[in-house]
């Protein structure tokens, strides 16, 4: 997704986050983790945070926030699930059932085809209910912790509560994404109100003139494209078109340049890429590509160069088992997805890892094309992934910078 470069927005959105990390509770503080917040510049009403830190809250919530105590309540409400280790835990009881799913939500949409919404639905029958049951306890959670976190930061905890009616208000028809990514344990509105009346507001560092002043920019700007088209046409330019074969009309992406910049992935990884790819954050994954590169088919977000990075847990603790269930996972929406026929052992961020080539035809522009796969398992026994995307005629001239982006990735200790 594009990220919003604008000084005076993102200093905003970061004066509100460094606030409510430091009124965290200092139990549950977790120096290891690095917090960072950006603005996806699109017009959805949404926010997620990623474990370890990393925080994208969309433009569009922003833009329909009635104050800035609703901006806060929606961001104290996402950090209280990092703080609280939800995302670790709900994969953690994930892996319970089948790694298959695991695999399946984790990569996402890869290799120029559709990867995670078919394993899923494979796989993950019969557990929607359960996994519901424990999202709603999770969301019940964030959302007490939240309003503890919003009044020591001075801020009114009531804001948390509004801000999920203005949501369910302004999200339109097919209902909001974040709330279907965050499901009402129940009378949500009438606890967290229930709650902040028992809460003292510390002093109020918010000033309401610059929450004012960010919104008049961004009325000023031009208006942000939808997540899809983001994603179809790169930046937010709403200018590409689809061809009549249904797939994305990807342009011709730079060559890669000469020039790296490195990317700190949470308290998880740091990566170096060149730097005119595009950081493009998922729930689960980060994906790094050049212009013209990306785009979406469907639901699903495609590439044809680039390399994409993630973590999926694993039970096996026996790195080439788990990454032979990758790979199977992979092929069942790639059938043209060649199996390894060895791996090559390698070292990835100073851990042993595998390394393998398999060629696959791509669902973006119907052509041949290479993958290098990159594998190791992590101190607590996940599996890191990453993965260098190529058209097979240009994979010799990308695959000395997979290499290198290979090389440069470090795990934080």
């Amino acid at each position: 997704m594009p990220a919003l470069r604008d000084d005076e927005v993102v200093s905003f959105v970061e004066g509100v986050g460094n606030r409510l990390v430091a009124a965290i509770p200092p139990e549950i503080q977790h120096p290891e983790f690095r917090y960072t917040f950006k603005v996806v510049n699109v017009r959805e009403i949404n926010a997620f945070a990623l474990p370890g830190g990393p925080m994208f809250i969309n433009r569009g919530m922003i833009e329909k926030a009635h104050n800035e105590g609703e901006i806060a309540g929606v961001m104290a409400h996402e950090l209280s699930h990092v703080a609280l280790r939800h995302g670790t835990a709900q994969a953690t009881q994930a892996t319970k059932y089948e790694i298959g799913e695991v695999i399946g939500s984790v990569v996402g949409a890869i290799i120029g085809g559709r990867v995670g919404n078919v394993v899923a639905q494979g796989t993950q029958l019969g557990l929607g209910t359960a996994f519901l049951r424990f999202s709603r306890e999770y969301e019940r959670q964030a959302d007490i912790l939240g309003t503890h976190v919003m009044a020591d930061a001075g801020y009114d905890p009531r804001d948390m509560a509004s801000v999920f009616r203005t949501i369910e208000k302004e999200s339109g028809p097919g209902g909001p994404q974040w709330l279907s990514d965050h499901p009402n344990p129940g009378n949500r509105y009438d606890y967290i109100n229930r709650e902040a009346q028992l809460l003292r507001v510390s002093n109020r560092p918010h000033d309401t003139a610059q929450f004012q002043s960010v919104q008049a920019r961004l009325r000023s700007m031009s208006p942000a494209p939808t997540t899809e088209q983001a994603t179809r046409n790169g930046a937010g330019r709403n200018t590409s078109t689809r061809g009549t074969s249904g797939r994305p009309a990807l342009g011709r992406p730079e060559l890669p340049s000469s020039r790296w910049a490195t990317f700190d992935e949470g308290n998880l990884f740091r990566i170096s890429v060149p730097s005119n790819w595009r950081e493009l954050p998922g729930n689960n994954a980060v994906t790094f590509a050049p212009e013209g590169a990306y785009g979406s088919m469907g639901q699903e977000s495609v590439f044809t160069h680039g390399v994409e990075a993630g973590v999926a847990r694993n039970e096996t603790h026996d790195l080439r088992t788990a990454t032979d269930e990758l790979i199977s996972s992979l092929s069942q929406s790639n059938p043209r997805l060649s199996r390894p026929s060895g791996y090559d052992r390698v070292s990835l961020g100073r851990s042993s890892s595998l390394r393998t080539v398999l060629s696959n035809v791509s669902d973006a522009t119907g052509e041949e094309e290479r993958v290098e796969v990159y594998t190791t398992l992590l101190r607590d026994g996940s599996l890191f992934y990453l993965f260098g995307v190529a058209p097979r005629g240009e994979f010799n001239d990308y695959e000395p910078i997979f290499r290198r982006v290979a090389s440069s990735i470090q795990f934080a200790r």
